[in-house]
C-alpha cells in the first residue's frame, strides 16, 4: 500500500510553509496561481487525502471510539472491549461496538455506518472472511480518509497502521513442550485454516516445540477445521473429524487447540470413548475463558490477557488521536501469554 503522504511532508519537499499547502489546496487566491498548480499536482501524484481528524481536532472531534470485533460471546474479545472501554473513559472517550460475525460484508457495512457518524478512530480484530477474501480496500480507504485504525489479535501485516498482537508462536510452544514435559509423544493438534493468521502461528509453535524435542510432526495429528464463525454445524463436523482421527491413532496421548472451543470438543470426544483425561490423554488450549474455567475437567490454558491488549491498543489509538504533529509513524506491540495449569494436564 502507498504511504499516505501529510501536509508537513508536502511542505517540507516543496520547501513552502504548511499553511500555504494548505491553502493550495483549497485553490485560495492569496496563493500565486504557479504555487497553487505546483502544490496541486504533487499532492495529486502521491495520492494525498485531508486529514479529516485533524481538521476536526480543534471543534468537531468526536470523542469516540469505533470497535469493531468478530464475535460478542467470544471471553476472548469481551475482556479485551472492557480494557478498552476503562482506557477511553478515564481518557474522555466514548466507545461503540459493531459486529462483524466473521463476514466481510458486514465488516464493510459495519466500519462504513460508523465513518459516518464521524467517528474519531477504530480498533478492530479482522473477520476470518476477510482475511479468506484478502480484501482489505475498506481498510485502506478508511486510513486514507486520516482516521486511524489499530488492528489487534487477528492483522493484516501489509496495512500500514498501529497492531496489537499476541506472541502467538511461543505462546503454542510453551503449550505443547508442557504436554511433551508431562510425557506426551503423540500429540493431536486442533487448528483453523492458514488463512487465520492465529492459527497459522499457533500452528507453527506447535510444530517447533516438536522439532526441539526430536519428535516428528505427523499429518495425521493435524486437523485444520473449517471454521467461519464456529457455528453448531460447523463444531459438529469437527467433532466427526476428531472421532475418526482418534479411531485411527489409538495412541494419541495429548491435544493441543488453538481455542478452547475445540479443546473442550475434544474432551467430549475422549469421554465417549472412555478415555480418562489427563490419566490417559492431557489437553491444553489457547483462550482462558469461561468454559476453560467451568469444563470438566477444568482446562489448562494459554492466557492471552485480553483486557492488557484492550488498554494498549485503547492507549495507542488516543495518543494518535491527540497527536498535534501530523506526522505518520506506526508501532507493533507484542503482548506476552502465561500458561494457567488446570486439571487436563498432570
Amino acid at each position: 500500500m502507498k504511504r499516505k503522504i501529510t501536509l508537513k511532508q508536502i511542505a517540507r519537499e516543496l520547501d513552502v510553509s504548511i499553511s500555504t499547502v494548505s491553502k493550495a489546496l483549497k485553490d485560495s487566491k492569496e496563493i500565486s496561481k504557479d504555487t497553487r498548480q505546483k502544490i496541486q499536482a504533487f499532492a495529486k501524484l502521491y495520492n494525498y487525502r485531508p486529514n479529516n481528524i485533524a481538521l476536526s481536532l480543534k471543534n468537531r472531534k468526536t470523542k469516540t471510539i469505533g470497535v469493531i470485533i468478530p464475535e460478542i460471546v467470544h471471553h476472548f474479545f469481551a475482556k479485551v472491549i472492557s480494557g478498552i472501554e476503562q482506557v477511553a473513559n478515564a481518557r474522555g472517550y466514548n466507545v461503540i461496538i459493531g459486529l462483524s460475525n466473521e463476514s466481510f460484508d458486514k465488516e464493510v457495512i459495519n466500519i462504513e455506518t460508523l465513518v459516518n457518524g464521524s467517528i474519531d478512530g477504530f480498533i478492530m480484530s479482522v473477520a476470518k472472511e476477510t482475511l479468506q477474501q484478502q480484501d482489505y480496500h475498506h481498510l485502506i480507504e478508511t486510513i486514507n480518509q486520516g482516521i486511524p485504525i489499530v488492528m489487534f489479535d487477528r492483522v493484516v501485516n501489509d496495512i500500514l497502521c498501529d497492531k496489537i498482537i499476541v506472541d502467538d508462536t511461543e505462546g503454542a510452544k510453551a503449550a505443547v513442550n508442557r504436554l511433551i514435559e508431562s510425557g506426551c509423544k503423540r500429540i493431536l493438534l486442533l487448528t483453523t485454516k492458514d488463512y487465520v493468521n492465529v492459527g497459522k502461528l499457533r500452528t507453527l509453535g506447535y510444530i517447533e516445540a516438536l522439532h526441539e524435542h526430536k519428535i516428528e510432526a505427523d499429518p495425521q495429528l493435524i486437523i485444520k477445521a473449517k471454521d467461519t464463525h464456529s457455528s453448531d454445524k460447523e463444531i459438529d463436523s469437527l467433532e466427526r473429524e476428531i472421532e475418526k482421527t482418534f479411531e485411527k491413532n489409538n495412541d494419541i496421548d495429548g491435544v493441543f487447540a488453538v481455542n478452547e472451543l475445540y479443546a473442550v470438543t475434544a474432551m467430549k470426544v475422549a469421554r465417549k470413548k472412555g478415555i480418562k483425561i489427563p490419566e490417559d490423554l492431557q489437553v491444553v488450549s489457547f483462550s482462558d475463558g469461561v468454559l476453560s474455567k467451568h469444563s470438566f475437567p477444568s482446562l489448562t490454558t494459554v492466557d492471552q490477557h485480553g483486557t492488557e491488549i484492550g488498554e494498549t491498543a485503547a492507549n495507542l489509538l488516543i495518543d494518535k488521536l491527540d497527536e498535534i504533529e501530523d506526522e505518520e509513524s506506526f508501532t507493533t506491540k507484542i503482548i506476552k501469554t502465561s500458561l494457567i495449569e488446570r486439571d487436563s494436564t498432570k
